[in-house]
């Protein structure tokens, strides 16, 4: 596994562990990504949490996917990129996924409530895969259904579109997902119009 991809795997593992043995009211509350102007409540937002909140998970299967993912797809994307501009790639996408949400946040309005994940970083990974390598063949656990790259990933973002316009999947920050994938595609691009 490439040096950046385990180094975030190992710092996810850790911040997880840490939530898990008692830490998880002061990481959530400093860490987490909070909405413009919850303060009143007790936490609010702080440049930081723009980067700091995908480093905390909301259980063991939130983590255990996020992770998975970034080791299946993450290792070949740095393996591309090279390790420096995989970092740079995935931190803009971590901070685009929560731009996103802090504009979806801030335009519904409703009770503040902090998000947290590796989730954009991921999407963002799950694009330049799709882009690097379209035709790979991904087989999909629930169905068993083999597709390519290109069309899995154009699949579930319109997956996360619908379910996030209708909200039928509260919780989730879909828009958190689909923002880290539009900035992995502005990075792609930018970086294709300097080669």
């Amino acid at each position: 596994m490439p040096p950046v991809t385990r180094g975030i795997i190992v710092a996810n593992v850790v911040l997880y562990l840490a939530q898990a043995w008692g830490a998880e009211a002061p990481l959530i509350l400093n860490l987490a990504l909070w909405p413009l102007g919850s303060s009143s409540i007790g936490a609010g937002f702080e440049p930081w949490q723009l980067l700091t909140y995908a480093f905390l998970h909301g259980g063991l299967a939130h983590i255990g996917l996020n992770m998975l993912a970034l080791w299946m797809f993450g290792s070949d994307v740095e393996r591309t990129l090279g390790s420096q501009r995989f970092l740079r790639y995935y931190a803009v996408c971590i901070i685009a996924a929560g731009l996103a949400q802090l504009a979806v946040s801030t335009l519904i309005g409703g009770e503040p409530y902090p998000t947290l994940g590796a989730s954009g970083g991921v999407f963002g990974v799950l694009l330049a895969f799709a882009v690097f390598f379209p035709r790979r063949i991904i087989m999909l656990l629930f169905p068993p259904i083999p597709m390519p790259a290109w069309l899995f990933v154009t699949l579930y973002a319109i997956v996360e579109l619908v379910l996030g316009v209708t909200g039928s999947q509260e919780g989730v920050a879909h828009f958190a997902h689909l923002g880290g994938m539009v900035g992995g595609w502005v990075m792609l691009r930018r970086w294709q119009r300097e080669a």
